[in-house]
């Protein structure tokens, strides 16, 4: 090892590199077998904190332990096959090596001079993506690290498309069911809470095209100036998708731009029964999607989409003095201007590589597996006599409650929100709750390809047990409880 120049001799970086690779393997054989959520060691966590500078370097196999010891032994498995908690993330190991390949050759992919071959899989990799979703030629997009950035890349471009910056009086309208992400970017970008009209949903928890007409016409009438409409492809919540056919048509009749949140619904497009559910798609101005969502990639890996590429420059392109011998003539491929990041990571690199090794067929095979789980989990609900299903499954993803014999709703939201701890204590199985209206739900989102049989009828198993054992606590405890 030679420490002055922060090098490893080769044979130390081949062991150090196959005891990695091994442990991943080891991870990956026996994932199903691991608890979802490891029990917390609190002392333990604490004493990370206390650790002082390190101003002797260690043995690396006594770093990469205590990297396992204290980081991989006390996470929360979002690619476990029993996780159905909020989105879950099941990435693959040819992504996992893309990753390691695009760190390990240092690839510094925003100008084309820089690594020409890199642009040029990103630019293909992005009109994959536009081919998928059905975007017109002129479409383009760049990667971004995730649905956050992704959403405020999208809405920043429809600020200067549409507003050319000046944001006096403008508002912009979604369903109560957005993602916080929406109006945190639209904080990002300086507008007011007021000039993000959030409208309630309808029966079903999507956006009402009638109380999005009614909210525009009286904005207009009071001196505002609507510009944007911001819709789900599949909400976190429940999996609702917002009327995007009729949203497209509406918002091209007023001039409104047309931004949906597809995180992690977008990619079901790749599906006959996702491009039914998400018709309209293709006609939206901006698409926010994360691949490592349903598109099975690791973390970080957001796209974000423009119906028309030449946007993407026309709100992001700076050029400084030290990077104008970088310009060049022709087709835009200096990601730096076509987002916020100047120094970005080749992202693109594993999403091409999983689809190149696995193929479409495959990944499509994969998303329609979250479908079908979705309404296996649903009729083992239904089966097992004691919820109330609340969303039916769509989108890979079910909501529901715990329904008291006695029909007692205090009861059935403390039970039922008291069912994520009692879930997490355990470790078999994990899902999130959230609330719809007056409800306390529970969802079950069975995006993992997997995820089998079994482990949803054991699930839906654990939740009846635990349930029951809760109430049966809660009825014994005093009546001041």
């Amino acid at each position: 090892m030679a420490k002055e120049t922060l090098d490893l001799s080769p044979e130390e970086m081949r062991e150090f590199g196959y005891r990695v690779i091994d442990s991943l393997i080891e991870y990956y054989q026996g994932r199903a077998d691991r608890p979802v959520a490891e029990k917390l060691d609190e002392d333990a966590l604490a004493a990370i904190l206390e650790e002082p500078l390190p101003y002797q370097g260690m043995a690396w196999r006594d770093a990469l332990a205590q990297f396992e010891r204290q980081v991989v032994d006390t996470a929360n498995h979002v690619d476990h096959p029993r996780f159905f908690a909020f989105i879950p993330l099941a990435n693959n190991f040819v992504s996992v090596m893309a990753d390691a390949l695009a760190s390990g050759y240092n690839i510094f992919n925003a100008v084309w001079r820089q690594g020409p071959g890199a642009a040029q899989v990103e630019r293909l990799t992005v009109d994959w993506l536009r081919q998928i979703i059905l975007f017109p030629a002129g479409a383009g997009g760049t990667f971004v690290s995730g649905g956050s950035v992704a959403n405020l890349t999208g809405l920043a471009v429809a600020r200067q498309i549409r507003l050319n910056g000046d944001m006096r009086n403008a508002v912009a309208y979604c369903s109560d069911q957005i993602h916080f992400a929406v109006s945190r970017g639209m904080r990002i970008l300086g507008f007011a809470p007021e000039q993000l009209r959030k409208l309630p949903s309808d029966e079903n928890f999507r956006l009402s095209l009638a109380r999005l007409q009614r909210a525009v016409a009286a904005d207009r009438a009071a001196g505002k100036r609507p510009f944007c409409v911001i819709a789900s492809a599949g909400t976190t919540n429940t999996g609702a998708i917002d009327p995007l056919e009729q949203l497209a048509a509406y918002c091209k009749r007023e001039n409104l731009w047309l931004h949906v949140d597809g995180a992690y619904g977008a990619p079901a497009m790749l599906t006959a029964e996702g491009k039914t559910a998400l018709r309209g798609l293709e006609q939206v101005d901006s698409l926010a999607l994360d691949a490592h969502k349903w598109l099975f990639q690791p973390v970080e890996c957001g796209v974000v989409l423009l119906r028309d590429r030449r946007w993407l420059s026309q709100t992001f392109k700076e050029t400084p003095e030290y990077l104008k011998d970088m310009e060049q003539e022709g087709e835009e491929l200096n990601f730096m201007n076509q987002g916020i990041q100047l120094t970005r990571q080749f992202r693109a690199l594993k999403l091409w590589l999983s689809f190149k090794v696995f193929g479409l067929d495959a990944i499509s095979r994969a998303i329609a597996v979250g479908f079908e789980n979705a309404r296996l989990a649903d009729a083992l609900l239904r089966e097992a006599g004691c919820w109330e299903i609340v969303t039916p499954a769509q989108m890979a993803i079910v909501t529901f409650r715990y329904r008291p014999a006695n029909g007692d709703e205090a009861l059935a939201n403390r039970i039922t929100h008291d069912l994520v701890g009692a879930l997490m204590a355990d470790g078999f199985a994990f899902a999130s709750g959230t609330q719809l209206r007056d409800k306390t739900v529970l969802r079950l989102v069975t995006n993992n390809p997997r995820s089998t049989t079994d482990d949803l009828r054991r699930t839906v198993a654990l939740l009846g047990r635990l349930a029951a054992e809760l109430e049966a606590a809660l009825r014994g405890a005093p009546a001041s409880d």
